[in-house]
């Protein structure tokens, strides 16, 4: 037997037992008489005493333990004399009589603690060695319970797990996909799915009427600490549903999930447009842990001689509040230049301080009297103590930028609790986004989205102008500014469908070999249906307060999309390329 009891497992009503325990040597320490050895598992870690007095050959061992050697002891449960009110086995350790290697390691090339000394790039490389540590066990346990939960939910209120085709048909909407030859079908090729979209909204022509999966998708586009090239859905449809029951269904999941997981009891979620969300935070996936809201000072502050503004399209503002006295102008010119970096590209910023003794003082001051820049503290909700805080420009970068400087002041300010959740739903995105550069439409989210119901006349008849006000009956999942889900009420009627691809450019033919197979569904009697997919993997780093999803998932990839551990992407032999024909002597043959 190579263990009888795990090593966070025993207590002091062990103490006096035989135990048997197995798994690695955390550390040692050698204190002449007494050897000490902890040694750990995924449940814990339990502290191993080995007496020189009593077994100088078994103490001779256990001093020539290496960290990470694998090993079983066994010997007699008994209380510390010295306990640690840190750890879960920390008032009793065990006597060894008996110990066994059972496998040695070499010195690991960083070490396996809470917190360790390896960069991101190492750790990949030896991802099984960090895989030992306790931060991602305990992510990776989070995350199997997470998804457990998911299906008790979801199982409970009808729906049905269905497995889809990972080997699917290549579209030209959204990011790129990864392509997979056919051996069988010399020239063609399946692509791994960006979602499960189609294979849904066919499941509800079949009479499904509640779908879900936790399902791997794949996308070919450029990584960062969110993003993965796979990647994990909870995917969802029903049918029969108008949004607001859909939306009703999903904050019921969230608000379970966040109890089960976190003991955590989160409000109702409030609903807030797409168009409000830019007004008042500059971004569709609005922070709402902390107020800093944008005041459009456009009319407030032109016609004063100051040029910048005075012919700028767009002027606004955020007041951060408490931080006049302890904000320099040293801070506020590094600021300055934070904003001035190319991933955000401000000119510059204007910024006025309210200082505790009534002055304010501006770095537009020569342009604006007291009274000005009264007005503009008024504007902006701003008193004594507080600073206020301008950008200008065209409308739509401005307010990316300043939703950027409204985040960057949350952060050095400390507004976001990572143990404050707040919750949104933003909802009547854009239906169509023109791109001046193609020269047509893009779906904001896909194109099988539904108008809302007012607009479908509109937009069965409707000109080039009308097209950019149509509205979509879309929504996404918001907390603490991470769009956690996205999805819509679909269109399933073949006639509106075929429009929507004549919008976003496609000829008929491109449409009937695309999507033949959804287009003649909708003929055989499609419910009215809509669905949504929540990323498991930023759920999972959301409810722990962590930024990167990479340690919720056992084996990523780095931003490169390379799998260090594996070393994959890798090069193919030519006999594979043969049978794939993708040779050049295959092409060569074939004429193509």
């Amino acid at each position: 037997m190579y263990r009888s009891h795990n090593c966070g497992e025993l207590r002091m009503d062990h103490v006096g037992q035989t135990v048997t325990l197995s798994g690695w040597v955390q550390k040692s320490r050698d204190l002449g008489g007494l050897t000490f050895v902890d040694l750990r598992d995924r449940y814990g870690i339990t502290q191993l005493v080995f007496n020189m007095d009593e077994n100088q050959v078994l103490t001779e061992k256990a001093r020539k333990l290496g960290r990470e050697f694998v090993v079983r002891a066994e010997g007699q449960v008994r209380e510390r004399s010295s306990k640690n009110a840190n750890r879960a086995t920390g008032n009793i350790e065990i006597d060894v009589k008996d110990l066994q290697i059972l496998n040695a390691s070499k010195t690991p090339p960083f070490t396996i603690e809470e917190d360790t000394d390896g960069g991101e790039d190492l750790r990949m490389k030896y991802r099984y060695l960090d895989l030992r540590r306790g931060p991602l066990q305990r992510n990776l346990m989070f995350r199997s319970k997470l998804a457990v939960e998911t299906r008790k939910y979801l199982s409970d209120v009808g729906f049905i797990e269905v497995e889809t085709p990972n080997l699917i048909k290549s579209t030209p909407e959204g990011a790129r996909d990864f392509v997979v030859p056919s051996r069988m079908n010399p020239g063609e090729f399946y692509a791994l799915p960006q979602s499960p979209q189609t294979f849904k909204q066919i499941l509800m022509v079949g009479g499904f009427d509640k779908y879900f999966q936790i399902v791997k998708c794949f996308r070919d586009e450029d990584l960062r600490a969110d993003r993965q090239p796979e990647f994990t859905q909870i995917d969802c449809e029903m049918s029969f549903v108008t949004r607001d029951q859909i939306l009703d269904t999903f904050e019921g999941l969230t608000k379970y999930l966040f109890k089960q997981m976190l003991d955590t009891e989160l409000p109702d979620f409030p609903k807030m447009s797409y168009d409000e969300a830019m007004e008042r935070y500059g971004s569709d996936k609005p922070d709402t842990r902390f107020g800093m809201e944008f005041t459009d000072m456009t009319e407030t502050v032109k016609g004063k001689g100051f040029g910048v503004f005075d012919s700028a399209e767009f002027i606004a503002g955020i007041c951060a509040e408490g931080i006049a006295e302890s904000y320099s102008n040293k801070d506020l010119k590094q600021l300055t230049e934070w904003l001035q970096r190319p991933q955000i590209g401000c000119k510059g910023l204007v910024y006025a301080k309210l200082n505790n003794d009534g002055t304010i003082k501006s770095t537009v001051g020569k342009f604006y009297s007291d009274d000005d820049l009264k007005l503009w503290a008024e504007k902006m909700g701003g008193k004594s103590g507080d600073i206020l805080l301008l950008l200008c420009g065209e409308k739509e970068k401005t307010q990316k930028q300043l939703n950027e400087l409204r985040l960057e002041m949350g952060r050095r300010l400390g507004l976001m609790d990572p143990k404050v959740f707040n919750p949104l739903w933003v909802v009547d995105f854009p239906l169509l986004e023109w791109d001046e550069e193609s020269e047509r439409f893009h779906a904001m989210h896909h194109p099988f989205t539904s108008p809302k119901t007012e607009d479908i006349d509109r937009m069965m008849t409707g000109d080039h102008e009308t097209m950019k006000a149509l509205r979509a009956d879309a929504y996404d999942l918001v907390i603490n500014g991470v769009e956690i889900g996205g999805g819509s009420v679909r269109i399933h009627d073949r006639d509106l469908q075929s429009k929507n691809f004549d919008l976003l450019g496609f000829t008929k033919e491109e449409a009937e070999a695309q999507f033949g197979f959804l287009l003649g569904a909708f003929e055989y009697g499609a419910p009215p249906h809509g669905g949504i997919a929540f990323g498991f993997d930023r759920l999972n780093a959301v409810m722990n307060g962590q930024n990167s999803i990479r340690d919720f998932i056992a084996f990523p990839k780095n931003t490169s999309g390379r799998d260090m551990m594996i070393d994959a992407p890798s090069p193919v032999d030519n006999e594979q390329l043969d049978e794939l024909y993708l040779s050049l002597q295959e092409i060569e043959k074939s004429g193509a």
